[in-house]
């Protein structure tokens, strides 16, 4: 009997119609848990470097972690994988919901789909029983939409439901894939399944989840349930509300956004508003959200309710998520929130990436006011003074792929190379052209110039940390800080923490020095792996600030779960295999050292010698040479030599020694 994991993937073959249930490989789980680290396994295998993303060879695989469908809370992330068409890497943006637990208990922990299929279909899974049935008379409609259609065809009001809208149906870059409260958005997953003509994957699952040593695993999860009880009644003092408690952002509970709107750049991600938080915007958008909001919603197995349910007069029911209450409005410089209530639900319809498409519509209005774009392209626009207009015809016209909606749809950074004429220099805040939050900021950050440049997520939301994000002013709030970190993977942590100060010789650009930066980073990032490879929302591990699993209780939950004898070194050990893996296979790929730059903009200080020696430094403790390239050493230590030799035979590990 396999535990935590069943051990079975459904295979689905779109051009031929073959499903075939496939027993995956134990071994597979003791190297790489499961989750992203069995799905980087199996791009690797399969999708040689030479496949495009719109290629029939492109993997699309749908992931449970290793935890989904146990009783450990908030373990209900899917991982979505496939070679992105936005950044052409290896791209896997994760959606909460109730998918993934669903999945696991109809029998199978991964849905692996190859080719791509004549007309339009859905899969539809219910245990044993997998039909790839018509979706032709599903084209067109709305992501949200579609799930309930489909709910009443097969008579399951029960089934969970990733769909795709028009901007998957279009191919759109940006384009996410809708279920549930969640989406997986990032990095244009509901192209690649627009791609494959998928409108849609239900399914639905009554099978048992086992566990190894259940007894022993319900104790540890009592021990977290006491943590997230203490948590949510004593949020963190001194730092700001969203970082205060555990859980996703919880956007939809706080009103208070002067951080937000404050220390974020609106627009085309340009320019701060400091005076923007007056008491009358406060006034005004606490009772926005107040009526809005209908109730306050959770994914799986979860205590948190980091979603909402939106009631807003005008417009049908929907649920929100985040931060995208704010990105609409703010890339609009419409000062309002019932803006952002309003074309969300527009938009998830759609089914587009709400970080990326704002600032993709900002980019479009800035090329028209520099003369780039003309009257021509914005034919039929609203005019100017009608911003809200004017932003949603924009995006009408983007996941329709309508006139200069055709280009905007593919990013800002490849729209902005077919539109040429200087476009070039408005599409400022990519790395690795991919859009990211419009956040402009006054000094470098060490750990996060790390963090923004080498992770292979492109996406800071699913980066940063347990590392406060700025210095406590006082040494008695550090004190207080580090007193109560059972968190960290070392006492060392602590001490650095301690020493961090808001000014002076131990402040950034220069604290935490490269060595000590790096160690941070590469903590932040192993819990990120670990979350995404066991299914584990990062709000309550990775995200957040002292959460209830980290580095010190998630071995003995992997061990009781899997019955696999696992501690602290080993858990670091098979997170770290995975994530070289998904390295070489991004190195193979193209991506190397001249890739990893945040955008030129992002810091009003930057410090060109000093950014060298972060990156310099972190490659060297990652075990990669000057090209971020891992080395054979290091492919070894983790069992990786076929990967090395595949990297040398390409030539691109061409300093074997590092």
């Amino acid at each position: 009997m396999r535990y935590a994991e069943i051990g079975y993937y459904l295979e689905i073959d779109l051009a031929t119609g073959n499903i075939e249930k496939v027993e995956s490989d134990p071994e597979l789980t003791e190297l790489y848990l499961g989750g992203l680290g069995t799905s980087v396994k199996q791009h690797w295998d399969r999708v040689p470097p030479e496949v495009k993303p719109f290629d029939d060879e492109n993997l699309l695989i749908f992931s449970t972690g290793l935890l989904n469908g146990t009783p450990a809370f908030s373990a209900n992330r899917t991982v979505v994988s496939f070679v992105s068409p936005q950044s052409e890497l290896l791209a896997y943006p994760m959606m909460g919901g109730f998918w993934s637990a669903e999945l696991k208990h109809a029998g199978y922990d991964k849905v692996i789909f190859s080719n791509k299929s004549p007309d339009w279909v859905y899969i539809w899974i219910n245990n044993d029983k997998v039909e790839i049935r018509d979706a032709r008379h599903f084209k067109g409609k709305g992501s949200l939409e579609v799930q309930d259609l489909i709910r009443e065809e097969l008579n399951e009001p029960n089934a969970q439901v990733a769909a795709i809208g028009l901007a998957g149906e279009n191919r759109c870059f940006t384009a996410s894939i809708e279920q549930s409260r969640s989406s997986s958005s990032r990095l244009g997953g509901g192209a690649i399944m627009g791609d494959k003509k998928i409108k849609a994957v239900a399914v639905r699952g009554s099978k048992d989840v086992h566990l190894a040593r259940g007894a022993e695993f319900m104790e540890l999860m009592e021990e977290v349930k006491k943590y997230i009880n203490f948590r949510n009644s004593n949020p963190i003092p001194g730092v700001m509300t969203i970082l205060s408690g555990i859980g996703s952002p919880q956007e939809m509970l706080h009103t208070d956004e002067k951080w937000h709107t404050e220390g974020f750049a609106w627009g085309n991600a340009r320019k701060r508003r400091k005076n923007f938080w007056t008491e009358e915007i406060e006034k005004a958008w606490t009772g926005t959200q107040n009526t809005a909001i209908k109730r306050f919603i959770s994914c799986y197995n979860c205590p948190q309710q980091c979603g909402a349910l939106i009631d807003y007069p005008g417009v049908p029911r929907y649920m929100m998520k985040c931060f995208s209450k704010l990105t609409y409005g703010m890339a609009a410089y419409v000062d309002n929130l019932e803006f952002g209530f309003k074309i969300v639900q527009r938009a998830q319809e759609y089914g587009v990436d709400a970080f990326s498409t704002p600032q993709i519509l900002a980019f479009a209005v800035e090329l028209k006011d520099a003369g780039i774009l003309t009257d021509k392209d914005f034919e039929g626009c609203p005019p100017d003074e009608d911003k809200e207009g004017r932003f949603v015809w924009l995006l009408d016209r983007l996941v329709n792929r309508e006139g200069i909606g055709d280009i905007l749809a593919d990013g800002t950074y490849w729209a902005a190379k077919r539109i040429g004429n200087g476009a070039e220099e408005f599409a400022h805040n990519n790395i690795k052209k991919h859009e990211q939050l419009p956040i402009k900021l006054g000094m470098l950050d060490p750990l996060y110039y790390l963090m923004y440049a080498t992770n292979e997520k492109i996406s800071i939301t699913q980066i940063e940390g347990n590392w406060p994000q700025a210095p406590f002013p006082k040494r008695e709030q550090r004190e207080q800080f580090v007193k109560e970190w059972p968190q960290v993977p070392d006492e060392r942590f602590k001490e650095w923490l301690l020493e961090w100060e808001p000014r002076g010789e131990k402040s950034i650009p220069h604290y935490p020095p490269p060595p000590m930066a790096s160690e941070i980073v590469d903590w932040m990032e192993m819990i990120h792996n670990i979350d995404d490879a066991l299914g584990l929302c990062a709000g309550m591990a990775s995200f957040c600030l002292k959460p209830p699993y980290h580095i010190n209780n998630l071995p003995q939950l992997v061990s009781a779960a899997t019955g696999m004898d696992v501690d602290r070194d080993e858990l670091k050990r098979k997170v770290n295999r995975s994530r070289n893996l998904h390295r070489a296979f991004n190195n193979c790929r193209g991506m190397t050292r001249a890739d990893e730059k945040p955008p030129e903009d992002h810091w009003r200080h930057r410090f060109p010698e000093l950014e060298e020696e972060l990156l310099s430094t972190y490659y060297a403790f990652k075990g990669w040479n000057h090209d971020g390239i891992p080395t054979r050493e290091r492919l070894h230590e983790l069992d990786l030599d076929y990967v090395a030799d595949e990297l040398e035979k390409r030539g691109i590990l061409k300093d074997v020694q590092g």
